[in-house]
């Protein structure tokens, strides 16, 4: 199961669940609603994986680092709360392969920036499941290096409309360029081979320049795969 807690910047968290296993992804919404997310037990709760520093995507780090056996993330998203511990926290590169119970995961680089335009770290993740198959995880990410193919579930970014654009003013820009816009995951998906892929749940939508009803039928006619829009409480099987 994939359960959306919340997704967007106002807070992104997102549960993986087989079984009595389960992963988050993110941790970036208050730990009381993770928590309530959980139904307020962290019991198989195998660890945490982070994309990037920003507070959207990490801002109950602490908690999920005081709570949780395990948290992944890259070296700026560990050195941002100076949580160093070779027991609880593992700083996660590009190509890493790790496993967290029978959760089988490669990091993959990422392409996002920070407010100021420079270069932000940032992973997305594919994760195996021998029950579930393959999901992948990009989030915060203005275009993607690979390419994929039998992938199950896909959960991947797809913020903006590049048409809803041209009043912004320039730092509005900068803040969208960085994400994912519908015109380029349209694109990206045109190169992956989609054969196995059941389900496609677009992330991290803009609340005022990204249009849910529009994505959703843009992204099913051109896959022919059904599409969900990731909005708290959201289940897929």
């Amino acid at each position: 199961m994939i359960k959306v807690l919340d997704s967007g910047s106002r807070g992104n968290c997102y549960i993986i669940q087989v079984g009595e296993e389960k992963i988050l992804l993110e941790c970036g919404i208050d730990w009381r609603n993770i928590l309530k997310g959980l139904d307020y037990s962290i019991k198989g709760v195998k660890g945490c994986l982070i994309s990037h520093k920003h507070s959207d995507h990490c801002k109950s780090f602490k908690r999920a680092f005081e709570s949780l056996p395990k948290i992944y993330g890259p070296v700026e998203v560990i050195e941002k709360y100076n949580c160093h511990s070779l027991h609880k926290t593992k700083i996660i590169e590009n190509k890493d392969k790790f496993k967290l119970g029978n959760f089988n995961i490669m990091a993959f680089n990422c392409q996002h920036t920070n407010s100021d335009g420079s270069d932000c770290q940032n992973l997305g993740y594919l994760i195996q499941h021998p029950q579930i198959g393959k999901i992948l995880f990009a989030t915060d990410t203005y275009y993607l290096k690979y390419k994929f193919k039998d992938v199950d579930h896909i959960l991947i970014e797809c913020n903006y409309s590049e048409k809803y654009m041209q009043d912004l003013e320039p730092y509005q820009m900068r803040t969208f360029k960085s994400h994912m816009s519908l015109e380029t995951l349209k694109e990206t998906l045109k190169t992956w081979d989609l054969a196995k892929t059941k389900d496609i749940t677009l992330i991290h939508l803009s609340a005022n320049n990204g249009n849910p009803k529009e994505f959703k039928e843009e992204i099913e006619a051109l896959t022919g795969i059904p599409t969900y829009i990731a909005v708290p409480g959201l289940e897929i099987s």
